[in-house]
């Protein structure tokens, strides 16, 4: 058994790019900045390194997105990743994507039009399962951080 699950968040790092397929299938491209926190070994404080991630979304959701989404908007994307090569004036080319299954929009921006409660959804899209929050979990303190020195690893 093998599982192929991404999930990022972060904001796009250019405008939406909709095209479509030979058969006609929307096909929705963008980018994706997602910082990676480590620290730096000369000054001992902690960086935030971009990683930039392509991003692609088949369908008519995304052609419904398409309207939402610009450079900047904040999201979490779930999917999958999809390594592809191909050969371009005589040198072999390759890259990792992540195809989106589902996309949520994580803050609003001033001036943006924002989704309505309507955006039509196609059916092969099945709603997710509503979990019931787990009355064990101890709170979180969202100002802690995974990276204190406190950790015995």
């Amino acid at each position: 058994m093998s599982i192929n699950k991404v999930i990022i968040s972060g904001n796009l790092t250019r405008d939406p790019e909709l095209r479509s397929t030979a058969g006609g299938m929307p096909v929705l491209g963008f980018g994706v900045a997602v910082n990676d926190r480590r620290r730096n070994a000369q000054t001992g404080e902690w960086e935030d390194y971009p990683n930039f991630i392509d991003c692609t979304m088949f369908g008519t959701r995304g052609q419904a997105l398409h309207k939402y989404l610009q450079k900047g908007t904040k999201v979490a994307i779930e999917g999958k990743l999809r390594w592809s090569q191909w050969e371009r004036d005589g040198q072999k080319r390759s890259k990792i994507e992540v195809i989106v299954d589902e996309l949520e929009f994580m803050s609003s921006r001033s001036g943006a039009p924002q989704p309505a409660a309507s955006v039509p959804m196609t059916q092969s899209y099945a709603p997710q399962p509503s979990y019931a929050p787990m009355p064990s979990m101890p709170a979180v303190d969202a100002a802690s951080s995974v990276y204190d020195e406190d950790i015995p690893f």
